[in-house]
């Protein structure tokens, strides 16, 4: 490898940074994130690196990025003033959405469509038709579009959607507006939904497209930030971003494409964890990231991370291909509280970093999951993040007694072990939704945590969920800057392709394909990969004739049927979903080619530092298994060598991380480095 290769993951609290050296070496750390410019945390993670590892910035060859700014801005409202134009009568299509509501007996109802994209008064209709054939009805009458540009204009629109009728089918009336609007306003940003989103339901497609119009000029402002910031650096390498599919592509194209960074981070755990876990020998994987104020789960199955066609953001549909990761309001800083029952609750308010939890001393109050670990045990105040801060047992313990033991009238640590009990109930429910919810039992998979709380919470979950093998890494709150490095460089491209099963000719399947491999290889090209370089497949999306909602299946043209293939694929599918797959009339709705680089790996490759093999030291600690505090050995991350069997209870403390072993429980180390965590299986 020539030059150095860097990942940074910019996170709410911390900036995760990753460097590999040419001669494979790793380097790791993390900086205070810069909540007002992120990429100012970026940048100082170089200067660490040229200060403390010697690296010069003018060496480094690859700079790959995971960034939350796309959802932030959805998150906090704070992405551009747009305007959206659709075909004449469908102005309000985003904001009549699907009859399917959730809040059906609220008192004060709220918008379930997201409306704050475009308001009415920046909506504006066109007169045009396009038939779901994709015959054109009506042309395009330019002066509507002329007036309908103007009004928006004159309202000091910053970005304008353009979502037409079945222009998936038929593009060139969007692309002759698009032309019109650099006419009248050269460089504005302009987001079409037959590139955005071209498959067929309305409101998905307008939300899709609207949602890539309100982030591309805070995305584009960024990526130009972080590049300029670069340059000054002297560093040579473009800028890579990791999009949702997990995978990456350059700042260039993510400008152009900027509504597939949505969980652009969670994704670089997710790619981190598959590493991880192929490393060690398994390719069934539940990812648990807990981090201070959220957890994320994602499965992999059979060495493949689950992609699903659309994601929610703020409770927003996006037809976006994401890896399925799912998130809930539990990590380290969520709060414990009383309802107004009596019962105990756990978050999903957090305390943040600021002022933090109670045992930081920086003023917070209220008990967190940080602090009953503290009261438990789990953590030593002295040597919390490697010993650079210094945890206030005696403020844990108050905010624990205060806020819930005495109002409960239970022990302090019975209190502080129902906190962390209620946090594992809540995170293996989501656990069993994602899985046994989807037809996946989740016995047959290994538990992967990750994050800087992952671990302490494994074999409490691995065991709920009767999940008899755990995969620590070696370094679990850095995996997914890891992740970033051990990621392939991607572009999918999808297009519709409305024909039914039954009598498909498949010779119409390639020039299909080919065009779209043609618009894949361009991107591919445009990011300096060769051909021998990329790996290409196809798949497609097949429903029931009448069905609303379609399945993925592979799609290959070397089969001698491939249709057939295609449609045994879509009944397994469907019956591994839903449960049942009668062999009724299916069709095709959409083609899908995806160009990716070869993966490298680098999270599996993170090991340890190891220091001086030491016995471990004792300390008492309280498990949910036992009514008192048990004597538990206290291990240091780095001293554990190949051969080492460390039954539980114990703990194993490394800088960005502890583990806890629980009764019942040995830990080893893997080949890999990574550590294994087995249930004992008795007689």
């Amino acid at each position: 490898m020539d030059g150095f290769e860097f990942g940074i993951d910019i996170g709410g609290t911390f900036t995760d940074v990753v460097c590999r050296a040419p001669d494979g070496s790793i380097r790791l750390t993390k900086v205070p994130t810069t909540r007002g410019n992120p990429s100012r945390a970026v940048l100082a993670a170089l200067e660490t690196a040229g200060s403390e590892w010697q690296v010069p910035a003018s060496a480094i060859r690859r700079f790959a990025h995971g960034t939350t700014v796309a959802t932030n801005a959805v998150l906090e409202r704070k992405g551009a003033r747009i305007g959206l134009i659709a075909t004449e009568g469908f102005r309000d299509v985003i904001e009549i959405g699907r009859q399917m509501r959730r809040q059906m007996y609220d008192l004060v109802l709220h918008p379930e469509t997201p409306v704050f994209l475009a308001p009415g008064r920046y909506r504006r209709e066109v007169r045009e038709r396009v038939d779901a054939g994709g015959a054109v009805l009506l042309p395009l009458d330019e002066a509507s579009v002329r007036q309908a540009v103007a009004e928006l204009l004159a309202l000091e629109v910053q970005a304008i959607a353009v979502c037409l009728v079945f222009s998936f089918l038929h593009p060139a009336h969007e692309q002759r507006i698009a032309e019109i609007i650099e006419e009248m306003r050269p460089g504005l940003p302009v987001s079409l939904s037959s590139e955005v989103d071209p498959a067929f339901r309305e409101y998905e497609r307008t939300c899709a497209t609207g949602f890539d119009a309100y982030v591309k000029p805070l995305v584009a402002d960024y990526l130009a930030n972080m590049e300029a910031g670069l340059a000054r650096a002297g560093v040579p390498a473009t800028l890579q971003v990791m999009q949702s599919r997990g995978g990456l592509m350059s700042s260039a194209i993510a400008r152009r494409r900027p509504v597939r960074l949505f969980l652009s981070g969670p994704a670089g755990g997710v790619v981190g964890g598959l590493d991880v876990g192929m490393g060690a020998g398994f390719r069934d994987l539940i990812t648990v990231d807990i981090g201070g104020t959220s957890c994320d789960i994602a499965l992999v199955s059979d060495g493949t991370p689950l992609i699903r066609a659309e994601g929610l953001i703020d409770g927003f549909t996006v037809r976006v291909p994401m890896v399925d990761v799912t998130a809930i309001g539990s990590g380290g800083g969520s709060l414990a509280w009383i309802d107004a029952a009596g019962s105990l609750r756990v978050g999903p308010q957090s305390a943040g970093s600021e002022p933090g939890p109670a045992c930081y001393g920086r003023g917070g109050t209220q008990a967190t999951v940080t602090d009953a670990s503290v009261v438990l045990g789990y953590i030593d105040p002295g040597q919390f993040a490697g010993g650079s801060m210094t945890l206030q047992v005696a403020l844990a313990a108050d905010a624990v007694r205060r806020t819930v033991a005495e109002p409960l009238g239970m022990a302090l640590e019975d209190a502080a072990l129902g906190i962390h009990r209620v946090l594992n109930a809540q995170m293996a429910e989501a656990i069993r939704l994602v899985s046994i919810g989807r037809g996946i039992d989740p016995r047959g998979y290994a538990l992967l945590p990750l994050g800087g709380g992952g671990p302490m919470h494994g074999c409490a979950l691995a065991e709920d969920l009767g999940i008899t093998t755990i995969i620590v890494p070696p370094h679990p709150g850095v995996l997914a800057a890891a992740g970033l490095l051990g990621a392939a460089v991607e572009h999918e491209i999808a297009s519709a392709f409305p024909h039914a099963c039954e009598g498909l000719d498949p010779a119409l399947l390639s020039p299909a394909l080919a065009a779209l491999d043609a618009r894949c290889r361009a991107l591919t090209k445009a990011e300096g990969l060769a051909e021998e370089e990329v790996e290409i497949s196809h798949a497609a999306d097949l429903c029931y004739i009448g069905q609303s909602y379609w399945l993925e299946v592979p799609l290959r043209l070397d089969e001698p049927d491939p249709v057939g293939e295609a449609y045994q694929a879509f009944l397994a599918a469907h019956h591994r979903v839903y449960g049942h797959a009668p062999p009724l009339p299916a069709k095709f709705v959409n083609l899908r080619s995806v160009h990716r680089s070869r993966a490298g790996s680098v999270a599996g490759g993170i090991g340890l530092h190891h220091g001086a093999a030491a016995a471990p030291s004792m300390r008492p600690i309280r498990v949910r298994q036992q009514p008192h505090p048990v004597p538990a050995a206290i291990w240091q991350r780095n001293a554990i060598r190949a051969g080492d069997r460390i039954p539980g209870p114990a703990i194993i403390e490394q800088v960005d991380t502890t583990t806890l072993v629980e009764p019942g429980w040995t830990a080893s180390l893997a080949p890999g480095g990574a550590l294994l965590i087995r249930k004992e299986i008795t007689a």
